[in-house]
């Protein structure tokens, strides 16, 4: 009796068993269990160093910062409840804290309850940002500070100083429509909250306030695309999704609008933003933008991150253009198994900022993984924000929902190239994503959300369904491409 191992597709899977040589495909697939790769992580160049289930959470942003000699991972969450295993009490999705000092272990530390009554994009707590009070300007100098939104209404500040015992501070907004993806220097204390104001006539736009001192919030503009403003007439533009700060020394804030459709990369001076004149008409808006990129109809902007001076080798030559700035926008798909355009990564050429061009786009083949048939999303959320010299014009890592985390080589951003994978195992705590239309089916499927990484080179992705923080590192080939110790 002879055996020899065979690849096997099985309910949009690739399993790997050991079967009898000649045995037909349907029976192999019995044999092997229709159900066991999905309970095991497939991976490529990277590693699972460690897991954290994070009260069975729906999660959205990780943001990892070193406090003295310890790391911690802040976890915002989207709407729901679970049980608080450190209180024994149902509490609704907020703020997760754990110690990743030992990234092996990870210890769960605190959560801190978000906005009640919210699903999905409503309640929860879904941005997070840090700054330790010896940064900020007028800040405590002892103390570590957290920005959070709170569900859909309002923006806080915590001191974490112990990140065990958070307490808050202050509500910075309130009685807001929706809240998003915000931004804080850190040096500056200038912090870009992405917010729903009433009176204004799209669900999310900027308000920019000055939290140098987190404990006294000093508000100081509201901005939008033109058409945003109140008493504005005509098609209202897509709606803002993520900021990108360079702070005062690149003196750009890119602004991405759109998710996931008729997206916008909007390119802003940071001190005519900051400076110049408040009220919103159509002129005051434009003042400080030096850029502005308008993505085809069915191209979403989620995350615009700025990838600035990179020396291309294959230019070396060319003194004019060896050196040139992109950004890498993303945007975000949120229908399940490919029942919309799909949504990926475009690079853009931003050299030139008053003409912002295309230059390349990049995506998971759906045929490598037979995606579209796993459940849930499949297509791109997110990028990693991270300016850490280890992976900083080198590798960025993109959040790709059902396929898991994707590394790509963006060292020559005309050619962008995949080096690296890891989509989760399954667990017994993965919640199931259902379809929309006439004929609505669910299945069960990781949904890798966003990720991050520290400044060790450990990289930090979430799971929309439920399924928690996995921790991972580099290996092979794709380590080499970073500039790792």
């Amino acid at each position: 009796m002879q055996w020899n191992v065979r690849a096997v597709i099985g309910s949009g899977f690739l399993e790997r068993c050991w079967v009898l040589a000649g045995v037909p495909c349907a029976l192999a697939i019995m044999l092997c269990g229709s159900a066991a790769a999905q309970k095991q992580a497939e991976k490529n160049n990277m590693e699972l160093v460690g897991h954290d289930e994070l009260q069975n959470r729906s999660a959205y942003q990780p943001v990892i910062h070193k406090q003295g000699t310890s790391w911690i991972a802040y976890i915002g969450h989207h709407g729901g409840m679970s049980l608080n295993t450190l209180t024994g009490k149902q509490e609704p999705n907020g703020t997760s804290i754990v110690d990743v000092t030992n990234p092996r272990q990870p210890k769960y530390l605190a959560h801190i309850p978000g906005e009640e009554g919210g699903t999905g994009e409503a309640g929860g707590a879904q941005m997070v940002r840090v700054c330790d009070g010896s940064d900020l300007p007028h800040a405590d100098k002892s103390k570590v500070y957290l920005l959070r939104s709170f569900g859909t209404s309002a923006h806080e500040t915590w001191d974490v100083t112990n990140p065990a015992k958070p307490s808050r501070l202050t509500v910075v907004a309130s009685g807001l429509r929706d809240t998003h993806k915000s931004w804080w220097e850190c040096d500056t204390g200038i912090a870009y909250l992405v917010s729903g104001v009433p009176g204004w006539r799209t669900k999310r736009m900027a308000q920019i306030y000055d939290l140098s001192d987190p404990a006294k919030p000093a508000f100081i503009r509201n901005f939008g695309l033109p058409g945003h403003q109140p008493g504005a007439v005509g098609p209202v533009p897509s709606d803002m999704h993520g900021p990108i700060s360079t702070g005062p020394k690149g003196n750009r804030v890119y602004f991405a609008y759109g998710t996931t459709h008729s997206g916008v990369l909007q390119i802003v001076d940071r001190q005519k933003l900051l400076n110049g004149a408040k009220e919103p008409t159509e002129e005051n808006l434009l003042y400080p933008q030096v850029g502005r990129a308008d993505l085809p109809p069915d191209g979403g902007a989620h995350t615009a991150f700025p990838v600035l001076g990179v020396e291309l080798s294959d230019f070396a030559r060319n003194e004019p253009g060896k050196v040139r700035d992109f950004v890498v926008v993303t945007g975000e798909t949120t229908r399940n198994e490919c029942l919309e355009m799909r949504q990926m990564v475009r690079i853009f050429d931003i050299t030139a900022e008053a003409s912002p061009v295309g230059v390349s786009t990049w995506t998971v083949p759906e045929e490598s993984g037979n995606f579209c048939s796993r459940g849930g999303r499949f297509g791109t959320h997110s990028s990693s924000e991270s300016f850490s010299p280890i992976y900083y014009k080198r590798v960025v890592f993109i959040a790709h929902f059902n396929a898991g985390v994707r590394a790509v080589d963006i060292r020559d951003p005309f050619h962008p190239k995949e080096v690296g994978y890891y989509i989760p195992a399954i667990t017994d705590k993965t919640d199931k994503r259902c379809t929309d239309t006439a004929g609505q089916h669910c299945k069960v499927a990781i949904q890798t959300n966003n990720v991050e990484v520290d400044d060790r080179g450990y990289i930090y992705i979430v799971d929309r369904a439920n399924t928690g923080l996995d921790i991972l590192e580099l290996s092979g080939a794709a380590r080499e491409v970073a500039n790792l110790p």
